[in-house]
């Protein structure tokens, strides 16, 4: 068995640890805050705000759930565009989580979904606390057009942003590879994206350990 390096065990005892920092900073107890259906009716600002932007029904309420281990805290559908507003979400240690309505497909009339993207797009471009976006993208399906338009955006208003692929076990191990590597090169250029990606199941709980440990690193 190969000796593993100083350099190497290091990295590897400051990877336990970020986790072991996410597991517990995940493990206080995350409550409902209230819903925002406009842009005037935003909270003060306050706290450090992460996001998580994605197409409808592409799994931003499983994944609040799975993260905080309170099934039902972000109500899920199967129904595409269920989540309305924006959702604020906090355990009181310093970041609130805001689960943000899907673009795209949804399952209501025209004008309520353009009054939903318009908030989404007022939401990325002036809030002051937003520190990082986790963009969600199905990896069965890769980015889409409507994905590119939303990372257009993060990157014209500077606002940091972080590729979590969902649904992850759904795909065989070499697939995931795949989409993993084509996300990554597609991102490459970007002025705002974070270069790591994240796959993730809500079902089986993969990835939610990194995850975890890169939003709680916001918190410092």
């Amino acid at each position: 068995m190969p000796e593993i390096s100083d350099d190497e065990l290091a990295r590897i005892r400051e990877e336990a640890e970020r986790i072991e920092t996410g597991r517990l900073f995940f493990a206080r107890p995350w409550n409902f805050l209230r819903s925002v259906p406009s842009i005037e009716t935003l909270p003060p600002i306050g706290e450090t705000e992460i996001a998580f932007a994605g197409r409808s029904n592409v799994g931003k309420s499983s994944l609040i759930n799975a993260l905080t281990g309170r099934i039902g805290l972000a109500r899920t559908s199967n129904t595409p565009g269920r989540t309305q507003e924006l959702n604020y979400f906090s355990s009181g240690a310093g970041v609130i989580v805001v689960d943000m309505p899907g673009y795209g497909y949804a399952e209501a009339p025209k004008q309520l979904v353009d009054s939903w993207n318009q908030l989404i797009r007022a939401y990325l471009r002036g809030r002051v606390t937003l520190r990082r976006v986790y963009v969600l993208i199905d990896a069965r399906h890769g980015l889409k057009a409507n994905d590119l338009e939303t990372l257009d955006l993060l990157d014209s208003t500077a606002v940091s942003y972080q590729i979590v692929l969902t649904k992850a076990d759904k795909l065989k191990p070499g697939g995931l590879e795949r989409v993993v590597e084509e996300t990554a090169a597609a991102i490459k250029r970007r002025p705002a994206a974070h270069p790591t990606i994240i796959a993730t199941s809500s079902e089986t709980g993969l990835g939610m350990d990194r995850l975890r440990a890169e939003i709680a690193a916001l918190a410092v």
